[in-house]
């Protein structure tokens, strides 16, 4: 019998768009997400596989890699998000479950994909964009009440520690000369400390704990 033909894939010679090949944009096109363990019975044996995420790749990458990658990195980041428009704000009617009754205000996963994106924005180096999503956070708590434990509690400390962080890379934003229009930016942190301001009222005025210490205090002697 004569021995199977073996094809050969022809050599693509095209040019790598945007300096990745066809293989390895197959491979990010396919790549999960997150790194999962699948465990496989074959004859009696537990196979086990690891599949590594994009993300563990990428931190590896980063933290190994030659000096000037992770500066472009962020830019590529920040350009990416540009492109997807990361400073447009919010809708805020759906990010809390408006108190009821019988239970009071909650979290809902608008609020979760909300912070995601506020979080991949700031740690990409876009601070000042940051901070009008999570104003709008800010706003929409106005209004609601919560108990001093339980998840509404718990989202608001985290929010908080948020909003610490995009202060954190707003600076670090104008630190790296990457603020141009400082009249827009200094609206950007006035809109933030009234909200702050609105929300603090608020919650006196009900008799609950402020959740936003920390982001007031960090924003009360900041200066543009």
């Amino acid at each position: 019998m004569p021995a199977p033909e073996i094809l050969h894939r022809p050599h693509d010679t095209r040019p790598a768009l945007g300096h990745v090949n066809l293989m390895i944009d197959t491979f990010i096109a396919n790549a999960s997400a997150e790194e999962y363990v699948s465990r496989l019975a074959i004859k009696g044996y537990k196979q086990v596989t690891r599949f590594y995420s994009l993300r563990s790749i990428a931190r590896n990458l980063l933290a190994t890699g030659p000096p000037g990658i992770v500066p472009a990195f962020t830019n590529a980041a920040r350009s990416r998000l540009r492109q997807t428009n990361a400073k447009v704000v919010p809708s805020t009617s759906s990010l809390f479950r408006r108190q009821a009754h019988d239970a009071p205000s909650a979290p809902t996963q608008h609020l979760y994909d909300t912070l995601a994106r506020a979080r991949s924005t700031y740690g990409a180096g876009m601070g000042f964009a940051s901070l009008g999503i999570l104003t709008s956070i800010i706003r929409a708590t106005v209004g609601l009440r919560w108990e001093d434990d339980g998840d509404m509690a718990d989202i608001l400390a985290v929010i908080d520690a948020d909003i610490g962080q995009a202060i954190q890379s707003s600076k670090e934003e104008i630190e790296g000369g990457r603020i141009t229009d400082f009249l827009s930016a200094r609206r950007v942190v006035n809109d933030l400390r009234s909200a702050l301001n609105e929300s603090m009222t608020d919650v006196h005025s009900w008799g609950g704990e402020f959740p936003f210490e920390r982001a007031s205090a960090s924003i009360q002697y900041w200066k543009l």
